[in-house]
């Protein structure tokens, strides 16, 4: 898959949602902007749990916009394959192929 293509459709579909469900759109952006910013918890750890919850729920979308927003933050390889295994590890074979595409997202996306 191409990541950076595929996020790229993503976000123009999600464009054309948001002209028809904008209040919707509105409210899941301003509860994203509070979960998101650093506090106690700072945001890349955040960006992992998003990750693993993509990963779990086989979000493909999800997979590759929160793996882009963690090299953005600087994730090292290493680090990402240590939450993937865990994500593996909690989740059995569906979580071990959908963790491979975030592998793969990430090879990609921090090139």
């Amino acid at each position: 898959m191409d990541w950076k293509s595929f996020i790229k459709e993503t976000r123009s579909k999600f464009a054309n949602l948001n002209k028809e469900l904008p209040n919707t759109f509105d409210g899941f952006n301003l509860m994203g902007k509070d979960a998101k910013k650093n506090g106690i918890v700072d945001e890349k750890t955040k960006e992992f749990v998003a990750l693993g919850i993509a990963i779990s729920t086989r979000c493909e979308s999800c997979i590759g916009m929160h793996v882009e927003a963690l090299v953005r933050l600087g994730v090292s390889k290493a680090e990402l394959v240590e939450v993937l295994a865990m994500c593996c590890y909690m989740g059995g074979g569906p979580s071990i192929t959908f963790s491979a595409k975030a592998l793969e997202a990430y090879d990609q996306l921090s090139n």
